[in-house]
């Protein structure tokens, strides 16, 4: 800031105060533009941060939509296939009749499990710019939420969510059918069980993160791709 000095003589008190009113009104008008340029600044900066973070979260929203539906036709799949061989083997059906009816449904034995493609890129970036700190307290508590949420469902099905499938098991009961040899029924049933609990899971943490996505996802601008 530059300041020029009086060019006259200051012969009386209402001179000088003339003049330090001045230089007052100068440093104050400057201080105030500056904090506008600056407020302006944080608020483009907080509202293109939400932009993208809208933007980011309704996709995830959507592939965890999508996952949902995915994972309930396969779990549906595998029910209609336990509740036959169950149906069978409660009216005593011999193992070589349940074998040829189960090999004749063999391809509904899919673990057909759809995971969510999940991403965190936007708020990534709000954090490490500081535009983060820049958003209204309460739009920036559901942002926060959501991408907690996010990252809690991916930490559990990278971890998590298989835990209820012998995978060497059902492998070897999928080779099995595949070659066209006998399953054990009860056996064959207890595999399918367990693909239909691990299915049931996901689809319930699927359920649980997208309602805690829910409410950070703002209207349809919220559809805008984020860059």
């Amino acid at each position: 800031m530059h300041l020029e000095p009086p060019n006259t003589r200051l012969v009386s008190f209402k001179d000088f105060a003339k003049h330090y009113l001045m230089i007052v009104l100068s440093i104050l008008t400057a201080l105030g533009l500056e904090a506008w340029i600056e407020h302006t600044h944080h608020a483009h900066a907080a509202a293109e941060a939400s932009r993208r973070m809208d933007g980011e979260l309704h996709k995830v929203l959507g592939n965890i939509e999508q996952s949902i539906a995915v994972n309930q036709k396969s779990l549906a799949a595998l029910k209609a296939l336990d509740a036959q061989v169950g149906a069978d083997l409660g009216a005593g059906l011999d193992d070589a009749a349940i074998n040829r009816k189960i090999q004749a449904r063999r391809d509904d034995f899919q673990l057909n499990v759809n995971w969510p493609t999940l991403s965190s890129v936007a708020w990534d970036v709000a954090v490490a710019d500081q535009s983060a700190g820049w958003i209204d307290a309460s739009a920036l508590q559901r942002y926060s939420t959501a991408y907690t949420a996010e990252r809690e469902l991916d930490t559990w099905l990278q971890r998590d969510s298989t835990i209820p499938v012998d995978a060497p098991h059902l492998v070897n009961t999928l080779t099995n059918l595949q070659t066209g040899r006998p399953v054990d029924p009860s056996d064959f049933q207890r595999s399918l069980r367990q693909m239909e609990m691990m299915l049931g899971s996901d689809i319930s943490r699927l359920h649980v993160a997208a309602a805690r996505i829910a409410p950070a996802v703002r209207g349809p601008a919220a559809g805008q791709p984020a860059d």
